[in-house]
C-alpha cells in the first residue's frame, strides 16, 4: 500500500488511518528540559529517580555546558529525557506556547512505594486520577512539572542493574506531555498530520480541559500528547524548570523526510537534517510556538561508547574533540560517582 505524506481526514477532523502515512512518527524519542545546577540535576533524575546518565556530553550549539542524556539501561529512544543546565537563566514562568508538563511512565502499582520516595526526600507530591491512570504529581528540585503516571503498558525497556531504584519499580520512559497553546485547533491539526489522533470525547458538551491525542496501536505509553486549548493565557517564559523541545521518534532519513515534508505541509518551517552524531534532528514549532524535534532512532548512544561505559565521560562529537581543553574548562564540576548517587538515594536530596 502507498503510504502517503498528508493524511486524510473524515468529517470530523480526524485523521482516516486507513491510508496511514510515513510521516507518522513512532512517539517520544526524548524530551529535552532546561536546569539550573548540573549536580543537583543529576542527583535528582540518577540519585532519586533511578535514571542511568548514558550520555555525558554538551550543547553542541553552546559547548560551554552541559547536555545529559538520563534513560533506562541501554539508552533506548522513548526512555530519554535530557537537561541542559543553565543556572544563569530566570525561573520559567509557565504559559501558552510551552511544554507544561513531562509525564515519565512508571509500573502499576508501585504508585505507594513511589510516593513514599519522593516525600522521603523531601518532595511535594499529589496524586491525580487521569481517566484509568494514576498520576503522582510533582515538580522537580529546578520547578520543571512532572508527572509520574502508572501505566499497565507493556514498554520494550531494560532495567539498569546499577540503578538505585529496585528493576521492577524503575521508571518504563516516557509518557506523555502536556502542552499550553492558545490554539489548540491549530496545534492539533499539526499534531494530526505527524499521525496522531485525538482520543478524548471531543464534541461534547463541556469541552474537556486537555485534548489527548494518540497514535494508533500499542502501547499506549509513550504516545500521549495532551493540549490545553487557553485563549486568554499569557505568552509563558523559557528558563529554568521549562522544556526546551520535544522530540518525537523516525525510523530513518526517509521516515524523517516524510514527517518534515507533513510539518511543511502544515504551515511549519523545520529545519534542514542536523547531524547530532548519535542521531540526526529537524527542528521547527507546530503553531502554538512549542519546539519540535524530528529525531532519528540511531545510530544510538553506544555508537561512541561501551555499554556498559555509557555515561562514565565526558563524550563529545568529533567535530567538538579539537576543543576539548576549552570546552571542559568552561564545564562545571559534576560528580557522576556511583558513591554519591547511593548517598543521594539513602539520605535525600540534601545530601553533599
Amino acid at each position: 500500500m502507498t503510504r502517503s505524506t498528508t493524511p486524510n481526514r473524515d468529517a470530523s477532523g480526524r485523521t482516516d488511518r486507513s491510508d496511514a502515512a510515513t510521516a507518522d512518527v513512532l512517539g517520544l524519542h526524548h524530551i529535552t528540559c532546561i536546569s539550573g545546577d548540573p549536580q543537583r540535576t543529576h542527583d535528582f533524575y540518577q540519585g532519586l529517580l533511578g535514571l542511568r546518565l548514558v550520555k555525558k556530553s554538551v550543547n553542541q550549539d553552546d559547548p560551554g555546558t552541559y547536555h545529559l542524556f538520563y534513560a533506562d539501561g541501554e539508552g533506548a529512544p522513548g526512555t530519554d529525557i535530557t537537561f541542559f543546565p543553565w543556572p544563569q537563566l530566570p525561573q520559567a514562568r509557565p504559559g501558552a506556547g510551552l511544554t507544561t508538563e513531562v509525564q515519565l511512565a512508571i509500573p502499576a502499582g508501585s504508585e505507594g512505594w513511589w510516593r513514599e520516595r519522593l516525600e522521603s526526600a523531601g518532595l511535594k507530591v499529589h496524586t491525580e486520577h487521569r481517566g484509568d491512570d494514576a498520576a503522582l504529581v510533582l515538580n522537580d528540585p529546578d520547578g520543571l512539572p512532572l508527572a509520574l503516571v502508572a501505566t499497565p503498558d507493556e514498554r520494550d525497556v531494560t532495567p539498569w542493574d546499577r540503578s538505585p531504584v529496585p528493576a521492577d519499580k524503575q521508571l518504563l520512559g516516557l509518557h506523555g506531555v502536556r502542552l499550553t497553546v492558545r490554539n489548540a485547533d491549530a496545534t492539533g491539526a499539526m499534531l494530526e498530520r505527524l499521525g496522531f489522533i485525538r482520543a478524548d470525547e471531543a464534541g461534547s458538551d463541556a469541552e474537556p480541559a486537555w485534548r489527548t491525542y494518540r497514535l494508533a496501536g500499542e502501547p499506549r505509553s509513550g504516545r500521549v500528547v495532551e493540549v490545553q486549548h487557553a485563549p486568554e493565557a499569557n505568552p509563558g517564559r523559557s528558563g529554568r524548570g521549562a522544556v526546551h523541545h520535544v522530540a518525537f521518534a523516525v525510523d530513518d532519513d526517509t521516515h524523517q523526510a516524510a514527517a518534515r515534508s507533513a510539518a511543511i505541509d502544515g504551515g511549519g518551517q523545520p529545519t534542514q537534517p542536523i547531524d547530532r552524531f548519535w542521531f540526526r534532528s529537524v527542528y521547527f514549532r507546530e503553531p502554538g510556538g512549542v519546539l519540535y524535534e524530528l529525531a532519528t532512532n540511531g545510530p544510538g548512544f553506544d555508537v561512541d561508547e561501551d555499554l556498559d561505559k555509557l555515561g562514565e565521560t565526558l563524550i563529545l562529537p568529533p567535530w567538538l574533540e579539537p576543543h576539548r581543553g576549552q570546552i571542559e574548562s568552561m564545564l562545571l564540576p559534576l560528580d557522576t560517582s556511583d558513591a554519591r548517587a547511593a548517598r543521594i538515594a539513602d539520605a535525600g536530596l540534601g545530601a553533599p
